[in-house]
């Protein structure tokens, strides 16, 4: 109703160091009068967007829990997953392009190095979501990582203590309060104005993915696993946004990009460097005893892409105990070539058939997206061309 008024009282619970940059000096953590707090400070001085991150993740990871019944982790940064995952068994080549063979990991750990492997090089200095509680497997693979924060709904005694020790004890650490209920309604203050809106509350289950539209109809109950991830991951990622998934995987996001088919390029040139990490060459890169876990992280992407200058070059090869065999262009398209069963999901509709495209140059056999572009059928018939299943899916996913 026009002119209606509205009171909601705050309660102040602590300052933080700063809002979004440094000479934002006024910043805090506020809660709702009758609602308490979603999280607990366990360790460390959570920023103004650390918390924004946290709030983000946990409620993707929470989700994705209750979804497929499977430990799951979101690595964000800067309020959009770089990486998000469910348990999944890793694949002998997965497990020496992420550097664990021969390590015993927990399932909860698994669901972690997945997150975190999908887009390595966005995801330093992240903050990360776990759904269960933590625990020593998976907090000795965090702590060689660098990373500004966690949130999970436990910690065991010996996983605490050793996250309590990074940063030289700043890392920030937050209890999720699994029973927390935010309100109904949302409200956002921009430049003196208030805007409110009702929740995204739209949920996902194996049943959101049965109407069909194109001629293929085959869905596996993995692709509709991988459909799940990618979908809820979208929820909260800064639109638009199109996401691809493999074994369980978010393994390439475009995220925040004003054309979709710029995110469908984006997130496929994500998924390419992610498949290529697991090149014979790429693994075999011979690294000097001692090379940071960063480090390697970025020398394997500039190896893939090549595009170095010759002063980079000069710089990259000092890694090396010997200069590595080139990767050529030949090995990456033979490579490529060999990545299939993709699984893509959109936040929006497809307006043009271009995505589809795209989309087909990176492995992708299924996508979803919610429809309802007057280029619909011209979107199917692409599919159709390509011989990938799509499904129509119930709501559209905005996250800003």
């Amino acid at each position: 109703m026009e002119n209606e008024s509205i009171i909601r009282e705050y309660l102040h619970r602590s300052d933080v160091k700063y809002g979004c940059n440094p000479h934002q000096k006024t910043s805090s953590i506020l809660t709702i009068k009758g609602y308490g707090m979603p999280f607990e400070i366990m360790n460390g001085n959570p920023g103004y967007i650390n918390l924004l991150d946290a709030l983000n993740s946990w409620q993707l990871v929470k989700e994705l829990k209750e979804a497929t019944q499977l430990p799951s982790a979101a690595s964000f940064k800067h309020v959009s997953p770089a990486g998000a995952a469910v348990y999944v068994e890793l694949t002998e080549s997965e497990k020496e392009a992420y550097d664990v063979v021969g390590k015993n990991l927990s399932n909860l750990a698994v669901a972690y190095l997945r997150a975190r492997n999908a887009d390595p090089m966005s995801s330093f200095g992240d903050f990360m979501a776990l759904s269960d509680e933590v625990d020593e497997s998976t907090a000795q693979l965090i702590k060689v990582q660098v990373t500004d924060g966690i949130i999970a709904p436990g910690f065991s005694p010996a996983a605490l203590e050793i996250l309590k020790k990074k940063k030289n004890g700043a890392y920030t650490i937050l209890k999720a309060n699994i029973d927390y209920q935010p309100p109904e309604e949302e409200y956002r203050e921009v430049f003196g104005l208030v805007l409110k809106q009702q929740r995204n509350n739209a949920t996902y289950t194996e049943k959101s993915f049965t109407e069909i539209v194109t001629e293929n109809k085959d869905l596996p109950p993995s692709v509709i696993r991988d459909l799940i991830v990618c979908t809820v991951a979208l929820k909260y990622t800064q639109s638009n946004s199109v996401g691809y998934a493999v074994n369980g995987q978010v393994v390439g996001m475009g995220a925040g990009q004003q054309s979709r088919v710029d995110c469908v390029k984006l997130a496929g040139r994500k998924t390419k460097t992610w498949w290529l990490r697991q090149h014979p060459k790429v693994k075999a890169l011979p690294f000097i005893k001692g090379t940071k876990n960063a480090q390697k992280t970025n020398a394997r992407v500039q190896y893939i892409e090549g595009d170095m200058t010759d002063v980079e070059e000069k710089t990259w090869l000092t890694l090396f105990s010997s200069p590595p065999e080139p990767l050529t262009e030949e090995d990456r398209k033979q490579f490529l070539e060999e990545l299939d069963g993709v699984s893509l999901s959109s936040d929006a509709f497809f307006p043009f058939r271009d995505s589809i495209d795209q989309a087909s140059k990176y492995g992708v056999r299924y996508a979803a997206q919610p429809c309802g572009s007057i280029a619909d059928e011209e979107v199917f018939a692409a599919c159709n061309e390509y011989n990938m299943c799509m499904v129509k899916t119930e709501f559209r996913l905005f996250h800003h």
